[in-house]
């Protein structure tokens, strides 16, 4: 590794660890219904007859799980950073916003960055500019929440790791 590629990828993790929220900082305005050793479990327990779906495929195709109740294992690059109110899963260089049914919970402000399974169903929405730049502030700037027609998964449970 030539020293511009390290003093790039010192420079990119200090920004990261900057943009992360200090533990003090986390917002967890929902309690789990379920705690195991491994996870917490938020929303309601996770549905086992939910279409085990790879985000990838999902989003490579999107029209396919419309209305589909899916049970999906992604990595979570943003998280709304004023309530918890939604979520942001990332598979390549495609994302996808997960809200949570009805409004009814929430996950912690800092589950950023974990790997998390969920399940849900798959809804085709149309997102007008103000909706987006509203997500896109609460997301802290993600620039991945456009406007116009989007897809989504409405999560009923979310099951995050402990660690």
């Amino acid at each position: 590794m030539n020293t511009r590629s390290l003093v790039s990828s010192i420079a990119f993790a200090t920004l990261f660890l900057l943009a992360q929220p200090a533990a003090a900082d986390v917002t967890r305005l929902s309690e789990p219904v379920a705690v195991t050793d491994d996870a917490e479990v938020f929303g309601a327990l996770l549905d086992a007859d939910a279409k085990p779906t790879s985000l990838a495929a999902l989003l490579d195709n999107p029209d396919e799980y419309v209305d589909t109740a899916v049970r999906v294992e992604a990595r979570i690059s943003q998280v709304c950073q004023k309530k918890g109110c939604f979520m942001i899963a990332t598979a390549g260089d495609k994302a996808v916003r997960i809200s949570f049914r009805d409004y009814s919970f929430f996950v912690p402000t800092d589950t950023s960055g974990k790997t998390v399974t969920l399940t849900g169903t798959v809804i085709e929405r149309e997102l007008s500019e103000k909706q987006a730049a509203h997500f896109r502030e609460d997301a802290g700037g993600d620039d991945t929440i456009q406007a116009g027609k989007v897809y989504e998964i409405v999560a009923d449970a979310v099951s995050i790791p402990r660690s």
